[in-house]
């Protein structure tokens, strides 16, 4: 754990000792800008990449103290909606170790939804009924094969270069899964696992198709591996025999299409405006399996995947398979692809152990955060697919700009006016910086003024994200940024604090703080995207479910053997059985469909003593499979408040012996 009280005291004990006015890096760094070993959590390795200047980087030009913002500044209008209004953007967030997306209206930073993918949730019956133990996932006994996760990153579907408001995707790096989720009715209803894969964590959709010119939507969603693994699946503790990697999934059946061996791991994915390049920064090149060997190489990587040219390998056999999956696997590797005319990737070196790779507005670059280098990199795509048609003479003049900004960079976001917003999570700042100053200072001209601004934030900020931010239509009104510790912004609750979000506004020259908001840990990343890309449903279909009861007429209970169906309907304030019998040792499924067609009128079923409790949604249909197992008299009732006689609102469930 980083030394968070060295850290923020930093911030307090001189705010106006920045990154000094000078051109050249100097041997005695400023406090600012010397990466202390005690942020490091005692690690006790020096970072020689603080103190090695890397061809084109230079110490960034001077800069005002840090702003003081906050929510007393003049803010813009909506930040905090009236009674009754409306925000104007939907946020999607992982929900880290919950295993959840959560929903927010943005900019309040209202809590709206808990969308339930890989954990359980009582509140709707995930992982209770049996339409979500399918999408989840369930052993041979019937019970679910996982019960924990953690959620990272969520990213959405594209067209045209923005979000389309059709799905979004989340990862659970524990136990390698990707879940999509329906942005109509704002559920999971699928979920992936990840063949030869553990602990991925970075997921991006493509934004166009990169074969097809005229699909100009997603079609693929990408996915970095990142923990090395043995892919035999033996045990053995030589880590020269683990290896990652690299996995494209469709974005329709959710099925994986291909995957491609690296060298290095995989950290962070992005992906191009037209479809032709996907990239991940990678922070372990060397494949260390502790630490200290983690860190040893000065340089690590951008790789950059060639879509086109992998699925055409794909298709010509060029792949071998790993264990009992079928899924291809190209090889990826350095030693196979230094020929750029056929390469399926290339890796762009970048300072150690970066964290962080996102995709400028205008679709000419890629930033790479330092996170143990000061620096940020900006790649120009334009020159990496120069390099794969033969055109360029070395990859790594690709990189156009690599800057300093500030201790600890990890994650960048975009105004869309051509500003970048990137965390510092030592220096507990956003640092705001103009990105074609930057390419212009790293051409030579020590007059460009490239960090425009800086912000304290509440404390070790990780990710942020702008309203639209990674779409061609970012708008550049409004910043999220998450806060990995919170200290004393809150009232304290014992040992584990809450976690801190922090909205700021960005409209203006200045970053200006406007809110706090406490949250549960640990959640990771997020987008917002304006309102009306969404067309929420407020109702569903019958026909959706094969199984619904359509009318309280066909409701009663069905016998096939030890099997019984049970067959319901609710209508507020009563359900359509007054009582059904079954008898003990029966295995039955109970199927209840709420016929009323009002928006927001949900009914929920629990059944005391056999761990049943779900709701249905307007015109939905869910369903349950228990075993009577013990006789009596169990009252069935809703859970969800639904009426005046919501109280009155009961079944009787009888198990005979």
């Amino acid at each position: 754990m980083l030394n968070t009280m060295t850290a923020v005291q930093s911030i307090g004990d001189n705010m106006n000792d920045k990154l000094p006015q000078v051109p050249e890096v100097t041997t005695g760094l400023p406090r600012r800008r010397f990466m202390n070993t005690a942020a490091l959590a005692g690690l006790g390795i020096g970072l020689a990449a603080c103190n090695q200047k890397t061809e084109g980087a230079a110490t960034a030009p001077a800069s005002a103290p840090a702003a003081a913002g906050h929510a007393d500044a003049a803010a813009p209008a909506g930040v905090h909606p009236r009674p009754g209004e409306l925000d104007t953007y939907y946020g999607l967030w992982s929900g880290g170790h919950t295993g959840d997306v959560r929903v927010l209206g943005m900019p309040s930073g209202r809590e709206l939804l808990r969308i339930p993918v890989f954990n359980p949730d009582a509140l709707v019956g995930w992982g209770i009924t049996n339409e979500s133990k399918a999408v989840m996932g369930t052993k041979a006994d019937g019970s679910l094969r996982y019960t924990v996760a953690d959620t990272h990153h969520v990213h959405a579907s594209y067209k045209d270069g923005n979000y389309d408001g059709r799905y979004a995707w989340v990862n659970d790096k524990i136990n390698s899964r990707m879940a999509r989720i329906r942005l109509d009715y704002f559920v999971c209803d699928k979920i992936t696992q990840l063949p030869n894969v553990q602990g991925f964590h970075g997921i991006f959709p493509d934004k166009r198709d990169p074969v097809k010119a005229e699909i100009n939507y997603t079609t693929r969603v990408f996915a970095g591996g990142e923990f090395g693994i043995p892919l035999d699946g033996k045990a053995t503790d030589d880590g020269s025999k683990y290896r990652s990697l690299f996995t494209c999934v469709d974005a329709e059946t959710m099925e994986v299409r291909w995957q491609v061996l690296l060298d290095g791991n995989c950290d962070l994915v992005a992906t191009s405006y037209d479809g032709k390049l996907a990239a991940s920064n990678q922070y372990n090149t060397e494949m260390g399996v502790h630490y200290e060997d983690m860190m040893s190489a000065e340089r690590d990587s951008c790789v950059f995947f060639n879509v086109a040219r992998i699925e055409e390998a794909v298709k010509a056999g060029n792949f071998k398979t790993y264990g009992g999956s079928k899924v291809p696997v190209v090889d990826g590797t350095k030693a196979a692809n230094k020929d750029p005319k056929t390469a399926l990737t290339a890796y762009v070196s970048v300072p150690k152990n970066p964290h962080g790779v996102n995709a400028s507005p205008d679709g000419k670059y890629f930033i790479c955060a330092g996170k143990l280098s000061p620096t940020a990199t900006v790649i120009e795509l334009t020159k990496v697919l120069d390099w794969f048609d033969g055109k360029l003479e070395k990859l790594d003049q690709a990189i156009v700009a690599e800057v300093e900004i500030g201790l600890g960079p990890l994650h960048t976001a975009f105004d869309g006016r051509g500003n970048a917003y990137t965390t510092l999570f030592l220096d507990s700042q956003v640092v705001k910086w103009n990105v074609e100053k930057a390419i212009a200072f790293t051409k030579g001209d020590k007059s460009a003024k490239y960090v425009v601004d800086r912000l304290d934030v509440h404390y070790q900020p990780g990710h942020l994200n702008a309203s639209q931010s990674e779409t061609m239509a970012a708008d550049g009104k409004f910043l999220a940024v998450g806060c990995k510790f919170s200290k004393d912004r809150f009232l304290p609750v014992g040992p584990l604090h809450a976690e801190n979000e922090q909205i700021i506004d960005i409209s203006g020259d200045k970053m200006v703080l406007l809110a706090d908001h406490p949250v549960r840990g640990e959640p990771h990343d997020f987008v917002f995207f304006k309102r009306d890309l969404v067309k929420p449903k407020q109702v569903y279909a019958l026909d959706e479910s094969p199984i619904a009861v359509k009318d309280p007429k066909d409701s009663g209970v069905f016998r096939n053997g030890k099997k019984v169906t049970v067959k319901l309907t609710s209508q507020a304030p009563a359900f359509s059985m007054r009582e059904f019998k079954v008898k003990k040792g029966d295995i039955v499924t109970l199927i209840l469909t709420n016929l009323d067609k009002v928006e927001d009128l949900t009914h929920g079923f629990a059944i005391p003593t056999y761990n049943v409790n779900f709701i249905v949604n307007p015109l939905e249909t869910k369903s349950v499979t228990f075993t009577a197992d013990h006789e009596g008299v169990f009252w069935c009732y809703c859970t969800h408040f639904c009426h005046a006689l919501h109280l009155e609102m009961r079944s009787r469930m009888i198990v005979e012996a």
